[in-house]
């Protein structure tokens, strides 16, 4: 047993030894193996970038060829358009010689000239001088031959050649006027007279009232209410004051805006019929009256629009129309006065060849600015074309529509013939009905503004104010002052005060010689 396992243990050791040695030995060999394999794919990666080095060579080298046929072929073209440009800048060149040399030639005839010009002005220069001089010693032999100073003898001169002209000057201003006057006042009566017939309009005027008739004096306590609530409820509703005084069976209301006013006008009377007057039931009028309100102002605008045949106007303009329905001026509606100027206008730019669809459509926005000027600051006229030119109308109508009370210069014809229509529209029989206080006012002013000027004795307004009658004295004025006096009296009046139509200023000059027989 002993020698049996002293045998089984060498064996052992034996394998053991025999095993470590082939793995060293394997080790070995498989180091060389791969040092081998590593020298193959090294050669092979060497050989991959050779080639493509000799690739990367051939193109670079195909690449500079070509880059440098290139640059010769740029460079030929180079050459040919600088050889070109040279060619170009020569004939240039040439043709600068040449213009300089005549501007020199020109410049050297010109300075002949000035020299010339200059000895020419000396000379003149000299003339007047030895003339003057002549003058004076003339003027001085004059004087003393006449015994008159020479100031004294101009003013003497003047005076007998204005004496001698005086008449022959207001014969021919008298001849021109009349000869004038007649031929445009027949043609001027033709075209209006045509156009009047051609606009046989009817003008049914509606005064917008400020005073409801009540049917008893108990109204008045139930349109106040308890503690006043209902007339403070009524007066927030509508804009309106509402004066209730003694006036029997009657209130008024006061509002500047027209629309405000007829809009409580006939709230209060809806109000008054239905018998129930309270806060709740004053808000529910005043609610459904402002929307019949509005509805008949966009009727009233859309018949204005389709009466005058005026097509493409905004929608708010057309509304702003409707609201001059509640406006009125010297007691003429102002929206039928509107659609007559309208009418007018496009009948008077028919006749004379004008452009009948601009006056036409200025004729009836001519007083748009009256609808908003009681909320906006300006006169009507300026109001209107900002609102003309907020709705993007075409400035031919703001330039007819501004000139309608000559506060702008006239731009076009379309303009004269706009404020021609106004005049006529306002003017004629029965269109306006002013206040007698007005009119009384008017007469004086014409008086006043007659009597403020030197020489006049005494001044009549006449005919209703259209025509002012100024007598003068014959020993301060003379006949040709007296057509100057007319003149400027008459521009007075325009400048100062405002009118329809025209005054014909007539001044008088009459020379009275009284003796008596003993």
């Amino acid at each position: 047993m002993n020698i049996l396992s002293v045998l089984i243990e060498n064996i052992s050791l034996t394998g053991f030894f025999v095993s470590i040695l082939c793995l060293c030995l394997g080790s070995v060999l498989g180091y060389f193996a791969r040092q081998s394999i590593a020298k193959k794919q090294v050669g092979t990666l060497e050989q991959k970038i050779q080639k493509r080095i000799s690739e990367a060579q051939e193109e670079a080298k195909t690449i500079t060829d070509e880059a440098k046929e290139k640059a010769c072929t740029i460079l030929e073209s180079a050459k040919k358009e600088e050889n070109k440009r040279r060619q170009e800048m020569s004939k240039t060149e040439n043709v600068l010689l040449k213009r300089e040399n005549i501007l020199d030639k020109k410049i050297s005839q010109l300075e002949e000239k000035q020299q010339e010009f200059r000895a020419k002005v000396d000379q003149l220069r000299k003339i007047k001088e030895s003339l003057g001089e002549l003058k004076e010693q003339a003027l001085e032999k004059l004087e003393k031959s006449a015994q008159m100073p020479k100031k004294e003898a101009r003013q003497e001169l003047l005076k007998e050649v204005e004496r001698e002209s005086e008449k022959e000057i207001l014969e021919k201003m008298r001849k021109l006027e009349e000869h004038g006057r007649e031929k445009y006042d027949k043609r001027a009566k033709e075209i209006l007279g045509l156009v009047i017939q051609k606009c046989a309009i009817s003008q049914a005027q509606e005064i917008t009232a400020t005073s409801v008739s009540l049917p008893s004096e108990e109204i008045k306590g139930r349109i106040i209410g308890k503690e006043g609530r209902n007339i403070r409820a009524f007066e927030e509703a509508t804009g309106v004051e509402v004066i209730v005084d003694d006036t029997p069976s009657a209130v008024t209301i006061s509002a500047f805006d027209p629309v405000r006013r007829q809009i409580a006008k006939k709230a209060l009377e809806a109000l008054i019929q239905d018998g129930r007057i309270q806060p709740a039931r004053i808000e529910e009028i005043v609610a459904k009256t402002e929307e019949k309100i509005s509805l008949q102002m966009k009727e009233a605008g859309e018949k204005a629009v389709f009466e005058t045949g005026v097509i493409g106007l905004n929608p708010k303009l057309v509304q702003l129309l409707g609201r001059l329905w509640f406006r009125t001026s010297y007691g003429q509606n102002v929206l039928l006065h509107s659609i007559e100027v309208s009418f007018l206008a496009g009948a008077i730019a028919a006749e004379i060849g004008a452009n009948a669809r601009i006056a036409q459509r200025a004729g009836l926005l001519h007083d748009i600015g009256k609808a908003l000027d009681w909320r906006v600051q300006g006169s009507h006229t300026d109001i209107g074309i900002k609102i003309l030119e907020k709705f993007g109308e075409d400035k031919a109508i703001i330039d007819a529509i501004k000139s309608h009370h000559e506060e702008y210069p006239y731009e076009s014809l379309e303009a004269v013939i706009v404020q021609t229509a106004d005049a006529i529209s306002g003017a004629r029989p029965g269109a306006r009905k002013d206040t007698l206080e007005n009119y009384l006012k008017r007469l004086e002013d014409l008086e006043v503004i007659a009597t403020g000027f030197a020489g006049v004795e005494k001044a009549w307004a006449l005919q209703a104010g259209r025509e002012l009658r100024v007598f003068v004295k014959p020993e301060e004025i003379s006949d040709l002052e007296s057509k100057k006096l007319a003149k400027e009296i008459a521009e007075r009046v325009q400048e100062e005060l405002k009118y329809p139509g025209e005054i014909k200023v007539t001044v008088i000059r009459e020379t009275r010689i009284i003796e008596f027989a003993k």
